[in-house]
């Protein structure tokens, strides 16, 4: 077909049974047709990272038995599953002085930290940063519910689930926030093969809930699409310490549902000047339909809100100019550290991995350290504030 008479509608779904196709193929390829994604192990020194304690003290518990010996190759490295290092943060937490130095989720009077993750342009880091603090911190022993609110589910796709065939039909949050007969959300909820992560999916179907909504406002339905969200997590809160929302690009009654259920919210940033600019419609836009929905009866009181730099290159002159803008204009609210701009991450995602899944042998070791290291720090940061939040 010439493109001087393209049929529209023809071409695109074309395209679309091509990539599907195509997509499908990559995924058989780089997976079992049947296989679910398993978490790999990990060493004695990122477990002694995960775990708080040093690689040294860590042999001398295996050595005086205190804890299980786990599996050991035939030169002696041993390898730490998620549940080992849970079973030894258990250990460690029961024989520390003050409880609690080990296990630093939620307390007694602790309430959830539920966070979002935001930005008005795709391309921002949103869902990387989104399940990157989600892995890091539950490998540090938070029970972390994430929540997929973007109806392309990149965040769903990265947990292994193919949204267009698992949730077709049924089972994402969209079922537990609809109009019409809404289900439990404990309903759709799903364990990951990720220790310490639950999901909430999405799929193609959450769109409705956009289409839906201005019908439900006119009827006066309620709750009201601001409080929908919050009321669903309320069911499931107890389960756990954390809540992370992977929000759609763009401004919609999903991403208002989100802001109005959150205690914290990480506006992901590109430094470069069209971002920044396209920033900043963004917060503009953002305050005025807040302003609404305060005087609707949302609760607004945040414990925070942080501005994180995505995909930094460290010498690239300009970037850093803007970074330096943005600091001298936003001071603390800028977060400390930044996440670098990297081919280990890039090259994980090729096979809807994560830094934190893959091997470190895979990759060039600098490459991967440095990436590893990066999400390291901006994850901590995230901690802290979190403890900070619960007075810690």
């Amino acid at each position: 077909m010439s493109d001087t008479s393209i049929r529209i509608n023809e071409r695109i779904r074309m395209n679309a049974e091509n990539i599907t196709a195509a997509l499908e193929n990559h995924m058989m390829t780089a997976f079992a047709p049947d296989a679910r994604k398993e978490l790999r192990l990990f060493s004695a020194g990122e477990a002694a990272d995960l775990l708080g304690i040093s690689t040294s003290f860590l042999r001398k518990l295996h050595m005086e038995e205190k804890i299980d010996e786990v599996l050991t190759s035939a030169g002696g490295r041993r390898s730490y599953s998620a549940d080992d290092l849970e079973a030894i943060r258990s250990y460690l937490d029961s024989a520390a002085k003050v409880p609690g130095t080990y296990r630093k989720g939620r307390r007694p009077g602790d309430k959830i930290q539920v966070l979002s993750f935001l930005n008005f342009k795709g391309g921002s880091g949103k869902t990387t940063s989104t399940i990157h603090t989600a892995q890091r911190l539950a490998l540090k022993g938070y029970r972390v519910l994430c929540v997929d609110i973007d109806p392309q589910a990149s965040l769903t796709t990265l947990f292994g689930y193919r949204p267009e065939v698992d949730f077709a039909e049924v089972g994402t949050i969209y079922d537990a926030i609809r109009y019409d007969d809404p289900l439990p959300l404990s309903a759709v909820i799903q364990k990951t093969f990720f220790t310490g992560i639950d999901l909430a999916p999405a799929s193609l179907m959450l769109q409705e809930f956009e289409h839906e909504t201005p019908r439900a406002l006119m009827d006066n339905v309620q709750p009201a699409f601001f409080a929908r969200m919050a009321a669903s997590l309320a069911e499931v809160e107890g389960n756990y310490d954390l809540i992370l929302f992977d929000c759609p690009p763009q401004l919609g009654y999903l991403t208002m549902s989100a802001l109005c259920a959150s205690t914290g919210l990480f506006i992901t940033v590109v430094p470069n000047m069209l971002d920044v600019a396209s920033m900043s419609q963004f917060l503009q836009m953002s305050a005025d339909l807040l302003d609404v929905v305060s005087d609707a009866g949302a609760t607004m009181d945040y414990d925070f809100m942080r501005f994180l730099i995505n995909r930094l290159e460290p010498n690239d002159g300009p970037q850093q100019q803007v970074v330096a803008f943005l600091r001298n204009l936003f001071g603390k609210e800028v977060m400390t550290a930044s996440m670098l701009k990297s081919t280990a991450i890039s090259d994980a995602g090729l096979t809807h991995q994560t830094i934190y899944e893959v091997e470190r042998s895979q990759f060039n070791r600098n490459t991967y350290d440095r990436a590893v290291d990066s999400l390291n720090d901006v994850n901590d940061e995230v901690e802290s504030l979190i403890q900070q939040a619960w007075g810690r």
